[in-house]
């Protein structure tokens, strides 16, 4: 197909609606968009709005099956062949591992050129160019098992690129990477749009990496589209009309939105990112000092509120893990090698660090599931413990979320369903497969069948990953009542804003061992990548500030 038409619109949806087979209600209702050739899209909204529905339904081969009206042109072309649709539009999946389909890096760059009858001398140049762009030639020995999280996706995009498609669509892409991982992902991806000019329509909900650099933003809502227009207006129409999705904003867009009057700056653009966020700021504090006629010392510090400490003396240890040294199989490197923790009673342990460092299989020590093959784990033997794993897939076996909630008791009746499903604002999911939930949802889902086992010591592996500002609210509001009730929990993610504003305690793993331990506001205060949007943006112009709500000007 020849893509190279007049019509500068890559992609056009008219008046799209699509409803699940079954389903009660639409999952979009009357999309209207057009995504120029080039362009670089930010498809954003809460957990279940719609996104992951457009998005398949714009690669034919994915889309799901339902009841359709409305059309999606690309290139001016409705009906595309699956030929057609695999040379031109690229798909990039939330989780790499159900995306990647060879065992080794070569093998995967060159499967979709294998399929599309690209000669293998054409083949081996396509790689060779590709592995140049991405930077990955150290890799093409390697077996795709031995690489983290980040290095899969950035494959899985290298592979959609080597196919040279005119069109990328990534779902989620960074939701499973940690900081560093996800913020490399951003910059590749943003090189392909730039450098090669390749159209990519993203779906995300950490809106910090990319905000400042998309050409366009669809917001839905509902299954509708309640904006389309650009980045640096995204802010204004939340602000005008009074969205709550405003919470999800970049944290420095937050906190210029949370002074909009006190800077004299009415009318001014928003800062998007870091960057900007750091001279709005700059000149916010210079001009509140000009007004009120005070030096600029007094606008170098913030007050620091109290945070739990992990050495709190008058805490006790619910789990104790000494000299912990494991590996999956003899011959195999250790995952973990002396590693030391302990998990305060009633607090929520927060481990972070990068992908492969060792978090998830920590929990699987403290959890019993995995035996140390030095080293030991004091833990009571009158608690009830309970875990929840990464892919929430694998702990539902029924037909419906309703049906697999009752399933681990007999003791768990339709009050106790409802209630949960009322806490976690899951009760129009009841009636639905678990698997055809949205990642977001799902991960809900797999907590509540959890918290229906009421769990003593929790241990959670990325419980809000693939959640929205406002679910990933709902669950930190869950988690402090647990803590309030006297759950101890133990939790992994690469969510550092999660971390720091409801952990008592963090833990950061590296070189198979814990490297550094403290309270949230304490651990993450002085750390230039593993910290928070707000710690980087007043740096050096409000120190002490860790949260978006620290950021006070000088009155």
């Amino acid at each position: 197909m020849n893509v190279f038409t007049d019509d500068n619109t890559a992609i056009s949806i008219k008046g799209f609606s699509f409803a699940y087979a079954g389903a009660e209600g639409k999952a979009l209702d009357g999309i209207s968009a057009d995504i120029g050739r080039g362009e670089l899209a930010l498809l954003c909204g809460t957990s279940g709005c719609g996104k992951t529905t457009l998005l398949r339904n714009l690669k034919p081969e994915l889309a799901p099956a339902g009841e359709k009206s409305g059309a999606i042109e690309v290139f001016g072309r409705s009906g595309l062949s699956p030929r057609e649709s695999a040379e031109i539009i690229g798909f990039v999946m939330q989780d790499p591992d159900n995306q990647i389909v060879m065992d080794s890096v070569w093998l995967e760059l060159a499967f979709g050129l294998e399929n599309l009858g690209v000669p293998p001398e054409e083949i081996g140049l396509r790689i060779g160019e590709i592995a140049a762009f991405f930077g990955i030639e150290g890799w093409f020995g390697k077996s795709v098992f031995e690489l983290s999280g980040g290095q899969k996706q950035i494959l899985s995009l290298a592979a959609v690129i080597a196919m040279q498609a005119e069109i990328v669509i990534l779902d989620e892409p960074t939701s499973q990477l940690d900081p560093i991982a996800a913020g490399e992902f951003m910059h590749m991806l943003k090189r392909v749009n730039k450098e090669l000019g390749t159209t990519v329509i993203l779906s995300e909900h950490l809106l910090d990496e990319v905000l400042a650099d998309v050409d366009k933003v669809i917001y839905l809502e509902n299954g509708r589209t309640e904006y389309c227009g650009t980045g640096a207006g995204f802010p204004q129409f939340l602000a005008a009309s009074a969205k709550g999705y405003a919470a999800a904003l970049p944290a420095p867009t937050r906190a210029a939105m949370r002074h909009a009057g006190q800077t004299g700056e009415a009318g001014e653009p928003l800062p998007l990112d870091v960057k900007q966020g750091r001279v709005w700021l700059s000149n916010a504090v210079k001009s509140a000092e000009a007004r009120a006629d005070t030096p600029s010392a007094a606008a170098t510090t913030v007050p620091q509120t109290a945070t739990p400490s992990i050495t709190n003396p008058a805490s006790k240890a619910a789990i104790t893990a000494k000299d912990i040294w494991f590996r999956y199989s003899k011959g195999e490197d250790f995952v973990l090698k002396g590693l030391d923790t302990e998990i305060m009673c009633g607090g929520l342990h927060i481990y972070v660090g990068g992908n492969g460092s060792g978090k998830s299989t920590l929990l699987g020590v403290l959890s019993g599931i995995y035996k140390p093959f030095k080293g030991k784990v004091i833990a009571p033997k009158d608690k009830k413990l309970c875990m929840l794993f990464q892919d929430p897939k694998s702990i539902f076996v029924c037909d419906t979320v309703a049906d697999d909630l009752r399933e681990h008791s007999a003791d768990i009746t339709d009050r106790d369903v409802g209630e949960i499903a009322e806490r976690l604002r899951i009760g129009q999911l009841l009636r639905r497969h678990p698997y055809d939930l949205s990642a977001g949802e799902m991960q809900k889902a797999a907590l509540a069948k959890v918290l229906l086992l009421r769990p003593d010591i929790l241990l959670l592996d990325e419980p809000i990953k693939g959640l929205d500002a406002f679910a990933k609210r709902e669950i930190g509001d869950i988690l402090t009542g647990l803590k309030e009730s006297g759950v101890t929990i133990a939790m992994v993610t690469h969510d550092i804003e999660f971390a720091a504003e409801y952990a008592d305690a963090c833990s950061m793993l590296f070189g198979r061992a814990i490297i550094a331990n403290g309270g949230a506001r304490e651990f993450f205060a002085n750390n230039m990548f593993y910290t928070t949007s707000v710690s980087r943006m007043t740096r050096g112009i409000l120190d002490g500030c860790v949260l978006e709500r620290d950021v006070e000007l000088p009155q």
